[in-house]
């Protein structure tokens, strides 16, 4: 049963960095490409960036494009988002999922969520 457990959320200040981690389970990267979703309150939830398993090329919003990169541990079977120059309108509650992952966007896929990790960017 595939599973996603992200961690690494806190409170940073504007500017600051943080890396989110996103355990995945039950599929590998041959399979599925995955993904970062965030929620911001009182706003839908949007696309952040992605890795696809296919070609193995990350894809990035445009708000994150240059601060926000993926990483991909094959050993650990994790993915993370390290993200740098952070702002407030970064906050939100991060989710990974799988998804499909292309040059243009990424959408969720086979509705698979993890719990969610809460990022807060404030002074």
């Amino acid at each position: 049963q595939a599973q996603l457990v992200e961690s690494g959320g806190g409170l940073v200040q504007p500017g600051g960095s943080l890396t989110l981690s996103c355990v995945y389970s039950g599929f590998t990267l041959d399979d599925e490409s995955i993904g970062w979703f965030r929620q911001a309150p009182g706003k839908e939830r949007e696309g952040v960036a992605c890795f696809s398993g296919g070609t193995g090329s990350p894809y990035y919003e445009d708000s994150v494009e240059g601060r926000f990169a993926i990483a991909i541990d094959n050993a650990k079977n994790t993915m993370f988002l390290q993200m740098n120059s952070l702002k407030p309108e970064d906050t939100g509650v991060y989710y990974c999922a799988t998804v499909i992952c292309t040059v243009v966007g990424l959408w969720a896929d086979d509705d698979i969520w993890g719990q969610g990790t809460q990022v807060i960017v404030s002074s």
